[in-house]
Parts: structure tokens; sequence; C-alpha cells
């Protein structure tokens, strides 16, 4: 491995590993009662983006047939994403000086300007991806490949568009289309992250399970996902144009759990991770359920628990199981040497997040709290086993 791939892959880890921490501290933080300001930073940018960004640095550059043209670049970005997030959290908990909010959203733009200069240097001359690094063996993905491809500069365009909305609305600033709050969150939440587990799912799970997926349902998956993000965040609980905007991300959202449950069904493969990227893609359907009634019904017959059941599914659910059934794929809990950590802990780690999560979300909806007490806790516990097997992995990787 030359210096700058161990360079690149070294800080994916350090990323990857944050990420993960970062995941501990927000299931503790909702169990624990913090308010939705200071845990959505945690969840969102702390453990989804510091995650996504560590994998994508090594695997965007691979899928457009390229190498990292800045292999410093996540060393540059990793302590501005953690004190952007941090500045975040600890200002929606109400900590520190005013002036910390204004830091938060000042260093997490700058290093979001960090990853997008760096992979858009990267696939300058390939900026759509039809370029796709596909072996000759996986030639016939190469149609999908390149639909996955074709979405990573709106992946990158939301990005610097919720960073800068974020940024501006500290500096005082009025946004002339999204206003702040969850539309502004819409756009990192559903226009990075989803679009990016569409894009990045519809590449990498084929290959895991060596199945295939259906080129119409890829594009008709990515173009609604491309698309009902901005519609959502234009028209925050307005009318039409946040309707249609729901409609298009319920798609997406539909789309692609059809197309991983249909994956799983044709596969032989049953490793640990899967049964978490199956139960994402369950969370997917049902957040885009919620949505609908979100985008449909009276706003005064929603319980506002459910709002909450749609932030956990979303999250913890359909990001959160996803990013942890791909990481266990990633960084096998098998070779860990460490007794009592390896595959067992890796499934029992996966049931708590799943039954946590479930716990939680009926007890919000059937307006049972001690049911989301406990589901949370359990989330806490998966939480904790999660990061012991990778943070085991880890370690003795470096070694």
């Amino acid at each position: 491995m030359g210096n700058a791939t161990a360079t690149v892959t070294r800080w994916s880890r350090a990323f990857v590993a944050v990420g993960i921490g970062f995941f501990l501290a927000w299931q503790v933080a909702v169990a624990a009662g913090l308010p939705r300001a200071a845990t959505v930073p945690l969840g969102v940018t702390g453990f989804v983006l510091h995650v996504a960004f560590g994998k994508a640095y090594t695997l965007i550059p691979s899928y457009f047939a390229r190498e990292l043209a800045v292999p410093r670049a996540p060393a540059v970005h990793l302590p501005l994403a953690v004190v952007g997030t941090v500045g975040a959290a600890a200002a929606g908990a109400g900590l520190g000086p005013p002036a910390l909010a204004l830091l938060g959203a000042g260093s997490w733009f700058v290093g979001c300007l960090v990853f997008v200069a760096a992979i858009g240097w990267t696939v300058r001359d390939n900026p759509t991806g039809q370029e796709t690094g596909t072996g000759t063996t996986d030639a016939h993905r190469e149609r999908v490949d390149r639909l996955a491809n074709a979405a990573v500069p709106a992946v990158l365009a939301y990005l610097l568009v919720g960073s800068s909305l974020s940024l501006a609305i500290e500096l005082g600033l009025e946004p002339p289309v999204v206003a702040p709050g969850p539309a502004t969150t819409h756009l990192l939440a559903a226009g990075t992250v989803a679009l990016l587990v569409f894009a990045v799912g519809f590449r990498l799970f084929p290959r895991l399970l060596v199945a295939s997926v259906r080129p119409s349902l890829v594009g008709l998956v990515l173009a609604a996902g491309v698309a009902g993000p901005a519609l959502l965040a234009a028209d925050f609980r307005g009318g039409a144009l946040f309707r249609l905007g729901g409609a298009l991300e319920a798609t997406a959202l539909v789309g692609f759990a059809v197309a991983v449950a249909d994956l799983f069904r044709r596969t032989d493969r049953r490793r640990v991770g899967g049964r978490a990227i199956l139960a994402a893609a369950c969370c997917g359907a049902l957040i885009a359920a919620l949505g609908l009634l979100f985008a449909f019904a009276p706003a005064a017959s929603v319980p506002p628990a459910a709002y909450d059941a749609h932030y956990r599914l979303a999250v913890g659910g359909f990001v959160g199981l996803t990013i942890v059934g791909v990481t266990y794929r990633f960084y096998p809990p098998a070779v860990a040497s460490q007794w009592g950590v390896g595959d067992r802990t890796a499934r029992l780690s996966v049931a708590s997040l799943i039954g946590g999560l479930g716990f939680e979300v009926t007890g919000l909806l059937a307006s049972a709290p001690s049911l989301v007490g406990a589901g949370r806790w359990l989330s806490v516990l998966g939480a904790a086993l999660y990061v012991t097997v990778l943070w085991t992995v880890f370690l003795e990787r470096a070694r």
C-alpha cells in the first residue's frame, strides 16, 4: 500500500471511529432526555455524516475510477467536523457562550468545503461518473453503477447548501428560500445522507449479496431521491410543493426498501450485519408512511410523538442500521482476538438496536412512556456493544 493510500485509509478509519463514538453519545443523550436541538447534531452530523465522510473518502474516488487527489484532506477535515458537531450540540443543550453555535457552524462549513473540494478535484475530469471503475467480472452492473454515480454531485450540492444555510442562520442572515430548523436539517438528512445511502447502496449491496438490482428501479429511486429533499425544504410544512416532495421522498424510500428486500430474497449470503441492513430498509418504508402522514394529514391531527418516531426511525433506523450493517461488513467482528468480542457480540448489538428502536417507536405511537424509556436504554446497550466491537477491531488493526 502506497503512502498516499495508507494516509487516506488511516484517516478514513479515524472518521468512522469518531462517528460511531458519536452514535453512542447520541443514544445516551436521547435516553437522558436532552433537547432535540442537542441530540440532532450528535446523531446527524456527529454519527451519520462522520461515518459517511470517512467511507466516502475511500469509496467515491474508486467508484469514479480515481484515487483521492488530496490524501491529507481527511486529516484536515476531521477536527473541523468534530468541533462543528460538538459546538452545535453544546449550544443546543444551552452550554457555553452564544458564540459557540457560530463557531460550530463555521467549523462545520469549512470542513464541508474541504470535503467537497477534495472530492470535486478528484473527479473533475469525470464529474458524472461515466467511468465507474467497474471490473470485467461486474460488467453487467455498469449501467446501475453509472446511475448511482450520477447522483453524487447532488449529494455534494445538498451538503454545501445545507451547511451554508446553517452558518447563515447563525450569522443572523435570513435564507431567501429555506426556513431554519427542520427544513435545513432535511437538506442534510434527506438530501445528503439518504441520497448517499441510495447511491452507495446500489453499488455496494449487489456486490456484498452477489445479486442484481433492476436498473429501472434504481433510476426511479435516485430521481425521486434527488428531487424530493429540495421540495421538502423549500416549502416545509407548506402546500403543494411540500406534498410533492413528501411523495417523492416516500417513493425513493419504499423503492429502495423493495430493492434491498429483493436482493436479500435472492442471496444465499447470511453474514453478521445483514439483518441490520434489512431492518434499515424496513425502517425506510415506515419513514415513508409517516412522511406521507405529515404531508397530507391536517397538522392538528398528527400527534407530536409521531415526529419523534420519524426522527428516531430516520437517524437510528434507516441510516443508523444501514451504517451498522455495512461497517460490520467492512470491519468483520470475527477478526477480533479480544475475549468476548466477535460475531456473537455483533449480533447481540444488532438485536439490541433493532429491539430498542421497535420498543421506542411503538411506545411513542401508542403513548406508552415505559416502552419508550426501555427502548431507548436498550438502544444504548446496542450502541455500546457496537462501539466495543468496532473500536476493538480498529485498535487491533492499528497494531
